[in-house]
């Protein structure tokens, strides 16, 4: 389960790794290509306007601009010129009749020339001949003058960006995915080794911690059942009553014994996740049935008064001796320590996938500070009362991984008007 974990989070860290590298390639690609097609666009447009600027200055001098432009070379073949006054009409055009041509002041290469005294415009159709042109246009003092280059195959290489860099960033952006990968690889291992190796201290912490506790749980019982024997075993003349008093007092240790090794079995086998532990379809109204029904055969000055308010029937799929012992427990929790005399036991919400369930006493509470260490193995808020009334520290802690086995949480709080508050999800499947 841990190697596959960790392998997963290897594949996330290289996937996140990979988008992050070629979203970065592509965005700059993107920019690359717009940014060289603008500055071949602009080259292009310089050379025109270059011609542009010739052709005004001579035609401001007064000399005759149809013998300029046939006598001098153009930047390019099948060069388009035409002569535009301010208003918009052609006045000169050297490929279409000016009969066939309408006012031009609002072509947007001529209107940014009358704004901002020159202007092109990359691939827009004519709408005198039908063909696609680049258009450069260039204001002088009484004209303008716009050149405009039909799109031919000569055009489209020029103003192609050069797709030479594409070659370079994807060898370098496989190159640097490969070495990811690798990176990757090695630091999950890292990471997973790292993770190993602090589950097998934190493991062997519980453990230690685990038998200190049991040592020391183990030590009352054991030590007063020796007593006991020690004196019944001694010849001592007891009379009838003491000696009962003193095999009864055995008993009572044998049994939290008992108790004591039943639960620590429990817990680590719902720690081990034992196959052992079987599941069946379980009704929870059934449960909370039941232990309403041993409350009421209690001594009177200790019965407990439990409210259910479960409106619809709660079936999921579990162990039946694990969600009892989660009933049951919290109810013992009740009893033993919250000073109480009301239980309130309610189905908050009840799904096709999960159920969630509120368990209330209307106790005394605890300290705020200890509501985080309840859950804890042999924790007992009140260390005193908790070994006079029989208890072994373990029933909350049964109750949190009863809880966690049926692929639930439970939190606990004080309430508002006293007590214990116990909220925990149960999976149905």
């Amino acid at each position: 389960m841990a190697s596959e974990i960790k392998v997963s989070f290897h594949k996330r860290l290289f996937l996140l790794l990979l988008i992050f590298s070629w979203t970065i390639v592509l965005c700059f690609i993107g920019f690359q290509y717009v940014r060289e097609k603008e500055y071949k666009s602009q080259f292009l447009n310089a050379q025109l306007q270059q011609f542009n600027t010739h052709l005004l200055e001579t035609i401001e001098e007064g000399l005759a601009y149809e013998e300029y432009i046939e006598a001098h070379n153009k930047p390019f073949d099948e060069l388009r010129i035409s002569i535009i006054t301010f208003s918009g009409a052609v006045v000169y055009d050297n490929t279409i009749p000016l009969d066939s041509l309408d006012n031009h002041r609002n072509r947007p290469e001529v209107a940014n020339a009358l704004q901002y005294g020159m202007g092109y415009n990359i691939g827009r159709q004519s709408l005198s001949d039908g063909r696609e042109y680049f258009y450069s246009a260039t204001r002088g003092s009484r004209v303008i003058v716009r050149t405009a280059i039909p799109y031919s195959n000569t055009l489209h290489d020029l103003l192609e960006a050069d797709w030479s860099f594409l070659v370079v960033m994807v060898s370098v952006s496989l190159a640097m995915s490969i070495l990811a990968y690798f990176t990757t690889r090695k630091l999950g291992m890292y990471i997973e080794r790292v993770n190993h190796y602090e589950a097998e201290q934190e493991k062997n912490r519980i453990k230690r911690q685990l038998t200190n506790n049991i040592n020391h749980e183990l030590k009352t019982p054991v030590a007063s059942i020796q007593v006991c024997l020690e004196t019944l075993l001694s010849g001592i003349s007891l009379s009838d009553e003491k000696r009962q008093e003193l095999i009864e007092r055995c008993y009572t240790h044998n049994e939290r014994l008992r108790k004591l090794l039943s639960e620590v079995s429990l817990i680590t086998r719902m720690e081990d996740g034992s196959q052992s532990i079987s599941k069946e379809p379980i009704v929870i109204n059934n449960i909370i049935d039941e232990i309403a029904t041993e409350l009421e055969f209690m001594p009177e000055e200790e019965r407990f008064t439990l409210h259910a308010n479960f409106n619809e029937q709660a079936v999921i799929e579990g162990n039946l001796s694990l969600i009892g012992s989660i009933f049951r427990n919290l109810t013992e929790n009740a009893i033993a320590y919250s000073g109480g005399k009301n239980i309130y036991i309610s189905l908050v919400e009840n799904t096709d996938t999960h159920c969630k369930i509120c368990f209330e006493d209307d106790g005394c509470g605890v300290e705020e500070k200890q509501l985080p260490r309840l859950f804890e193995r042999f924790y007992r808020a009140d260390k005193g009362r908790s070994r006079r009334m029989g208890g072994t520290g373990l029933g909350l802690a049964i109750v949190k991984h009863a809880v966690q086995f049926h692929g639930g949480t439970i939190t606990v709080r004080n309430r508002n008007t006293g007590g214990l508050r116990f909220d925990f999800t149960l999976s149905k499947h």
